[in-house]
């Protein structure tokens, strides 16, 4: 039988700048150096992250049959949504991001861990393309919406028993 986990108690979390170099990144290349993490505090929605490959096709007019194959991967856009919170260290950093073309690392933490062990992580670079705040009605709460573009392949750590 499997296990389910709730979203709730994930953490997604914003370090420095960080450049995809054409190699797929591995867990030490997040933690290597004491790397600083901020949290971005008050997330309502995560979105999703994962790879998607491209669909190539041609089309054969002597078989009148369109071959296909798998072209490259993309990261896919995460489409990240927070309680506005002007004093939050994480949306700050987010906002700051978006005004720059550089790309970042994220740090994404379950609330998934076995007694006394480590929760799952997925670490992945991501340029953040939006930082758009939401208003909506008077009976609404002031949203932060960001888009975060990945760049990277998504590394995933297991969670772990102690």
């Amino acid at each position: 039988m499997s296990k389910l986990f709730a979203t709730a108690g994930a953490k997604l979390h914003i370090g420095a700048i960080k450049t995809f170099a054409g190699t797929d990144f591995v867990a030490t290349d997040f933690t290597t150096g004491s790397p600083t993490w901020t949290e971005i505090g008050g997330t309502t929605n995560l979105g999703s992250v994962g790879d998607v490959s491209e669909l190539i096709t041609s089309n054969q007019i002597g078989a009148a049959r369109t071959r296909k194959a798998k072209g490259t991967r993309n990261g896919g856009s995460m489409q990240v949504v927070c309680d506005l919170d002007y004093a939050d260290a994480g949306q700050l950093a987010v906002v700051a991001a978006e005004k720059t073309h550089d790309s970042y690392a994220f740090r994404l933490t379950f609330n998934d861990a076995p007694a006394g062990g480590t929760p799952s992580i997925r670490y992945f670079t991501a340029f953040v393309m939006s930082a758009a705040e939401q208003f909506d009605e008077a009976n609404s709460v002031m949203k932060l919406n960001s888009t975060l573009e990945v760049d990277s392949n998504i590394v995933r750590v297991a969670a772990a028993e102690a």
